[in-house]
């Protein structure tokens, strides 16, 4: 995604001009201070089911021929705290994000939380069509900008279990059968309270695999 120009940095202050409830927008950047719970967090809990109607939408009309493996492969890449990071620097969200820690609005986690809560808040204020008209067309690009489904389910799965359980994915290799030549690996991973297996013609490919169906699991459970 390109660096933000003087159209991008007037993009955010444009879209709160439109609110018509200035203090959903402004709970929505604002982090904690003197010791209260920050309001945007309970927003971000919203949004994160909002954003992922959305391009879960975006992504059944955009690939009608797709089946729905692939676009839940698609899908975890559109939302994770990765790309809605990029998406808030992109809109200028980091320049108006209030905290006396400055660092903490260049923060990856911090700003994809904050995405996610001014969706949330926009969602409130004027409904999920005004959503879908302010995402369509920064997530349309990226959308098509994979020709194939992303295949990193692994990194996917690290950042998910990563932000939400403080841990790490475990993966075990729990058989290894067949000729040299054509072995079959059977894996297991956990994170958090899921737990899945797979097969793969590799260990890697198995825990590939079984990452994916934790992550579809993960997927049907927000949406």
């Amino acid at each position: 995604m390109a660096k933000k120009t003087n159209t991008e940095e007037k993009f955010i202050q444009q879209l709160k001009k439109e609110f018509k409830n200035k203090q959903l927008f402004d709970m929505a950047v604002q982090l904690s201070k003197d010791g209260q719970k920050a309001g945007y967090e309970r927003l971000e809990f919203l949004g994160d089911r909002v954003v992922g109607l959305v391009v879960a939408e975006m992504l059944y009309k955009t690939f009608p021929d797709e089946a729905e493996g692939d676009l839940a492969k698609r899908f975890v890449q559109l939302v994770c705290a990765k790309t809605l990071a990029k998406i808030a620097t992109f809109w200028g969200l980091d320049d108006i994000i209030r905290s006396k820690n400055k660092q903490l609005c260049h923060n990856k986690n911090i700003l994809s939380d904050i995405c996610e809560s001014v969706m949330a808040a926009l969602y409130l204020d004027q409904g999920l069509e005004k959503v879908k008209k302010t995402m369509e067309p920064t997530w349309e690009p990226l959308m098509k900008s994979y020709e194939h489904a992303p295949q990193d389910y692994k990194s996917e799965l690290q950042e998910w279990a990563q932000k939400n359980f403080q841990m790490l994915p475990i993966y075990q290799l729990l058989e290894k059968v067949g000729p040299a030549h054509k072995p079959q690996f059977t894996v297991s991973v956990e994170a958090g309270p899921y737990r899945k297996t797979a097969k793969g013609a590799s260990r890697k490919h198995a825990e590939q695999n079984a990452a994916i169906e934790i992550l579809k699991e993960i997927n049907a459970t927000d949406i």
